[in-house]
């Protein structure tokens, strides 16, 4: 695979260079220079009401998200600015290495904003997984804290502030309509679904349970110290709130998703826009960050299904199946032993193996890290009114103070969905080692710019978690054999994921072809199959990031192992490769090399 890979050694060219012309760390420009990283993050903070929130601040506290294009085109002009005045007045030469990475970070994010805005309307703003739309519950369970009156105030002022939101919201994808950007016709019916069951429930619907942005305005309300009358009439107003302007909003929002539906087609790759070919490579560099085209990627995912499945095969070996490769992948699928029960005691068991699972890698984890980071972890199932169309599992960060938690999210709605042989794998790249293990850990870091630690790479962070699945058997767990069998086929899911992307958005694969190539070369259920091919259609490039980004890294162990032999230290690897936060694949590499150069 190493032939695979771009190299870069800008850190060891710099190196010769001041050793060349005598050029010497200058702290001055250091301390310029980190200023004005932290500048720059403190403008993306103060424009973002919502950032604001999720960092902890209460500035803004009643506000959305400015989402409109104009504001989009003005963080590109500055990002122009800012990118001239980082070339012009910092000198990279004069930095010290921790500081250079910093500067070539920046310039790469600020280069990204400029070359994203040629594409500024070409991005679903509403898909059946996600969107404004269905992301305001969850930011008000999760970022919006109530310790006192003004915070109540505060989320009730949230509340009316949907209908600008929303009209906004609306204007934006009319927008885009007349561009000619419209979702795939799949994604209508299921993104109404999620907006009908956000207002759905007790205010909006007498005699039902509760609402569940009602619900959680009421838990955090009644826990402070208000008296009962007080608390009534911000209940009353709160409902008042949700019966008119939100179902208003909401309301508004499915009538012109109805109409919007009626234009779409099934053309679902963007090879169907004028400038498709170039968007789509676009998106595999942003996803990447190694140059690599669409007929690499699709020829590197299908080794890698190819080398997978005879791992497989041993599997089934050891397990003493006898018949063909499909043959197994149907018992995986249809076998009751593989599955709990649908319902409430099927959904505890599933989040009470998960615990089990994270909290036995837990105790034996400096077999693998120095140890565990302070932000705690908890397991959540995914709240129901979002659970129909959401991913199978995912994590939301924690505050870097510990004061929120990480939390990992399984998406129970479906049993069949889940299968008991992909649990370990899924809680491993999700939470310990893998994405919590992660973010927790930059958080964490002294001294890293705050850019760094709240922004990143796809290509980094999933190629972690996906590298993070492989680690525990390396310590012996995975001791069932279906178990491991997840874990192959979790990596087998990620390696397809190279084929159909690529297969849908440069090859013109339809929707069936896609979720064909996934039933036969996967033991994935149908559902699953289906739900993978609609993301790769309205999320182009994004799902090739895990298993390139893990292939880097594996590559990047192996070239240190070799190097230092018996002196190579698999908890320093790791303690490197995640201290420095999310970076690009070539800065990664620089990282390593470095590392080993040091040792």
């Amino acid at each position: 695979m190493q032939n695979i890979f771009k190299y870069t050694a800008l850190l060891a060219f710099l190196l010769i260079i001041n050793a060349c012309t005598g050029l010497k760390v200058d702290q001055d420009e250091i301390k310029e220079a980190n200023q004005f990283f932290e500048s720059i993050f403190q403008d993306r903070v103060l424009d973002s009401p919502e950032f604001q929130s999720r960092l902890g601040y209460k500035s803004n506290y009643d506000q959305w998200d400015d989402i409109s294009w104009p504001k989009r085109r003005k963080d590109a002009r500055d990002a122009a600015f800012d990118l001239e005045y980082l070339n012009e007045h910092i000198n990279i030469n004069k930095l010290d290495g921790k500081t250079a990475i910093s500067y070539r970070l920046m310039e790469k994010s600020l280069q990204r904003t400029i070359d994203a805005d040629k594409y500024l309307f070409r991005g679903y703003m509403v898909t059946h997984r996600g969107g404004k739309h269905s992301s305001i519950p969850s930011f008000l369970i999760n970022y919006h804290i109530i310790e006192d009156e003004r915070d109540v105030k505060d989320y009730l002022g949230r509340l009316r502030n949907i209908e600008p939101l929303f009209e906004e919201f609306i204007k934006e994808l009319t927008i885009r309509e007349d561009v000619g950007t419209i979702a795939p016709m799949f994604v209508y019916p299921k993104a109404i679904a999620v907006c009908e069951n956000i207002i759905s429930g007790y205010p909006f619907e007498e005699g039902k349970e509760q609402n569940v942005i009602y619900k959680d305005f009421v838990t955090k309300l009644e826990a402070l110290d208000l008296t009962d009358a007080v608390k009534l009439r911000y209940k009353s107003e709160a409902e008042a709130i949700l019966v008119t302007i939100v179902n208003h909003s909401y309301r508004n929002l499915i009538d012109f998703l109805s109409a919007q539906q009626l234009k779409a087609t099934n053309n679902d790759g963007v090879w169907k826009y004028p400038n498709g070919a170039e968007y789509y490579q676009h998106s595999l560099d942003n996803y990447t960050t190694l140059g690599l085209t669409a007929e690499e990627i699709h020829q590197i995912g299908l080794d890698e299904v190819a080398r997978i499945h005879e791992e497989i095969y041993t599997i089934m070996e050891t397990v003493a199946f006898e018949g063909t490769l499909q043959e197994f992948f149907d018992f995986m699928r249809t076998d009751p032993q593989f599955y709990y029960p649908q319902g409430s005691k099927g959904r505890q068991m599933y989040l009470d193996q998960v615990n089990v699972v994270v909290d036995t890698l837990s105790n034996r984890i400096e077999e693998l890290f120095y140890g565990l980071p302070s932000i705690p972890l908890i397991v959540k199932a995914v709240e129901p009114y979002r659970e129909a169309s959401a991913g199978i599992a995912f994590y939301n960060r924690g505050q870097a103070d510990g004061s929120r938690p990480g939390i990992y999210y399984a998406n129970l709605y479906n049993m069949q969905d889940m299968p008991i042989y992909k649990l370990e794998n899924l809680a491993y790249h999700e939470a310990i080692p893998g994405h919590h293990m992660q973010i927790a850990i930059a958080l964490e870091v002294k001294g890293m710019p705050n850019f760094r630690k709240y922004g990143g790479y796809s290509v980094f962070s999933e190629g972690w978690a996906l590298y993070s699945e492989t680690l525990p058997k390396e310590i012996g767990l995975y001791k069932d054999p279906y178990s491991d069998f997840g874990r192959l086929s979790g990596e087998l899911w990620r390696a397809c994921r190279l084929v159909v992307d690529t297969g849908i958005h440069h090859y013109r694969w339809t929707r069936e072809e896609g979720i064909d190539y996934y039933m036969n070369n996967t033991a994935n259920p149908e559902g699953d199959c289906v739900g993978m091919v609609e993301r790769h259609i309205v999320w182009p490039g994004q799902a090739v990031s895990y298993k390139i980004g893990m292939l880097k890294i594996q590559e990047l162990r192996a070239h240190a192992e070799e190097t230092l032999g018996d002196t190579f230290s698999l908890q320093g690897f790791h303690d490197v490769v995640l201290k420095n936060g999310g970076v690009s694949m070539d800065i990664l590499q620089d990282i390593v090399y470095e590392w080993i150069e040091n040792q």
